[in-house]
């Protein structure tokens, strides 16, 4: 996989992750808003090819 595919996708399951968290019971919303601006920020360019 080339670097910008791992980093693409480990930044997408990243945040996937933290939704999965948002709606479990006594989930810490206030850490899921400040952490999910800074990952969708950090998500880099969709490979090439793989963009929607």
């Amino acid at each position: 996989m080339c670097p910008d595919c791992e980093d693409f996708a480990r930044t997408v399951l990243l945040l996937g992750q933290l939704a999965l968290y948002a709606d479990t019971s006594g989930a810490d919303l206030d850490f899921v808003d400040v952490v999910s601006p800074s990952l969708v920020a950090s998500l880099p360019e969709p490979p090439t090819g793989e963009e929607s």
